[in-house]
Order: structure tokens, then C-alpha cells, then sequence
């Protein structure tokens, strides 16, 4: 149950930047595409990475979990995906933009992918 306490902030993360894209579109009657605004297309952007990128993060901590993963490391693993999704959204709403917040971003989620993936891994060894 380590992993869904993480799904909350995760969750929150997300429906801002849902709402971020209903804003922008809202304010520019953009009703699909980004209709060449800048920051429609930034908004657009750092929501559909986080789509692309959370779930598979969340599955590999989820089968790490049911693996046994120590519980200290499932949740800095939990914070550090926490952390690099919300430096990864903030870093792409900024204009111009600060490329370590992104940097970060990519860097702890894909940390964090590798690290559950070979604590799921060997979890599935241990355990048959």
C-alpha cells in the first residue's frame, strides 16, 4: 500500500496540469491542437509526458512492491517521482525555459522506472 499513498500527490500533479490545458484552451477558444500558442503548446506538452511517462513508472513501483521492495526505498522512490514530475512541468510552463528543471525531471523519472524495474525483477527471483 506504499505505492498508492504516492498515487495522491501524483494524482494532484496531474489535474493541474489537466487544468492548465482547459485554461489555456478556455482563455484561446482552442478547441483542439495548440493553434500555435506557445503556451497552449507547453501546457499540452508537459501534460501529455506526464501521461506518457506515470503509469509505466507506477507499475513497475507497483510489481517492485508486491516483490517485497524494502519499504524505505519504494518511498524515495515514491518522492523522487513526486519530485521530477512536478520539476518536469514546472520547467516546461517557463518561457524561456530553465532546462534543469526538465533535466531533473527526465533524470528522476527515468531513475525511477530503472530502479523498480530491477527491484521488481528481482523480487520475481526471490520469489519464484
Amino acid at each position: 500500500m506504499i505505492i498508492a499513498f504516492w498515487t495522491l500527490p501524483l494524482t494532484l500533479i496531474f489535474l493541474w496540469l489537466s487544468f492548465r490545458v482547459i485554461r489555456y484552451r478556455r482563455a484561446e477558444r482552442i478547441p483542439l491542437g495548440s493553434g500555435g500558442n506557445a503556451a497552449l503548446e507547453r501546457a499540452l506538452r508537459a501534460h501529455a509526458n506526464f501521461a506518457e511517462y506515470v503509469p509505466f513508472a507506477t507499475l513497475m513501483l507497483v510489481l517492485a512492491e508486491w516483490g517485497g521492495t524494502w519499504p524505505w526505498l519504494l518511498h524515495a522512490l515514491g518522492a523522487l517521482l513526486v519530485a521530477a514530475r512536478l520539476s518536469h512541468g514546472m520547467g516546461l510552463m517557463q518561457d524561456p525555459e530553465d532546462y534543469r528543471f526538465r533535466v531533473f525531471g527526465m533524470m528522476g523519472t527515468t531513475a525511477t522506472i530503472g530502479i523498480a524495474a530491477l527491484a521488481a525483477f528481482w523480487g520475481a527471483l526471490m520469489r519464484g
